[in-house]
């Protein structure tokens, strides 16, 4: 099941590619979990919901998609929790040190909207793409064979970032968290439609420009092992998200007037457009040289208890 938001921040269930049914009246059945957004009341309730929203589809009607404005399926999500590296880009190095961040809530942006890149003297301003788990139910220290069960489903993601700000190597927040840097979209798929999330094809494209072109196979720590390490950190809520991180080789800037198109596999594509007020250019095309320095980067093997699974 595809679950979008659309207009005034309304919910709705994608159907046959091309409608939407309105299910905002489902959510609101519900005490509001936080205001402003149905989609943790959605989630938390998802399992008495799921036969009426079945029924709904079958019954057809609703939307045309073509009518509707897009927006992010995640509203405000309580956490953005992030990885930094995760993907073994071509490389033999051993097993990373797992390492996160978080990026601000207040950054987010969909389909259709615009990346305002502020005016701060970034070297550059990358995409990253990747995919994000949508947590689905309040979980703390997950074991390996109850770990997926806290997911609710995925959603592509773009993780702008903007380098060189701050001190080097503990930047990641200043970097990652302007308004409009957390891109999401187009909808979040359920997990039944996405058995294996290490199975997915991740592609961007700038201005039709073919960039980041990887599998999520190459994953240093799958899913699961993401799932349970966090919730051994952090109790994870409804609609908390985990960004998986992104394999490197492909990044390229992100400039004024670029059209940029995140593509996931089982999920779908969608576009932000780029402004920027100072009007600055840099290279165009994948900045090889970002890949490389990641590749070359110097690698430590983990140490006893510093990742992995919890149980």
């Amino acid at each position: 099941m595809r679950i979008a938001t659309f207009d005034d921040g309304r919910m709705g269930v994608v159907a046959n590619d091309d409608t939407v049914l309105d299910i905002t009246d489902l959510s609101e059945r519900y005490e509001p979990l936080g205001p402003g957004d149905l989609l943790p009341d959605l989630i938390t309730h998802f399992g008495d919901l799921e036969a009426e929203l079945q029924a709904r589809i079958v019954a057809g009607g609703g939307i045309p998609l073509a009518d509707v404005d897009l927006h992010s399926p995640l509203a405000r999500p309580g956490k953005i929790i992030c990885l930094m590296g995760n993907y073994r880009e071509g490389t033999d190095r051993p097993l990373q040190i797992l390492d996160l961040f978080f990026k601000s809530p207040e950054g987010m942006s969909g389909d259709g909207d615009t990346v305002v890149l502020p005016p701060h003297q970034a070297d550059i301003f990358h995409h990253e793409a990747e995919i994000a788990v949508v947590i689905g139910r309040e979980a703390k220290d997950l074991g390996e064979a109850e770990a997926m069960d806290a997911v609710f489903g995925y959603v592509a993601f773009n993780d702008v970032s903007a380098r060189g700000l701050g001190r080097s190597g503990i930047n990641s927040f200043l970097g990652k968290s302007f308004d409009t840097f957390a891109a999401f979209g187009p909808w979040i798929v359920t997990k039944d439609e996405i058995p294996d999330p290490q199975g997915l094809h991740i592609t961007v494209d700038v201005n039709g420009e073919r960039r980041q072109d990887y599998s999520t196979s190459d994953m240093e720590r799958p899913v699961k092992e993401l799932m349970t390490y966090i919730s051994s950190v952090t109790t994870l809520h409804p609609g908390d998200v985990i960004c998986c991180g992104t394999n490197h080789q492909g990044l390229g800037s992100m400039q004024d007037g670029d059209a940029v198109t995140t593509t996931v596999s089982g999920i779908g594509s969608f576009t932000v457009h780029v402004r920027d007020e100072h009007a600055r250019a840099w290279q165009r095309g994948v900045d090889k040289e970002a890949g490389e320095r990641v590749k070359a980067s110097a690698q430590h093997p983990v140490a006893a208890g510093t990742g992995g699974s919890s149980s």
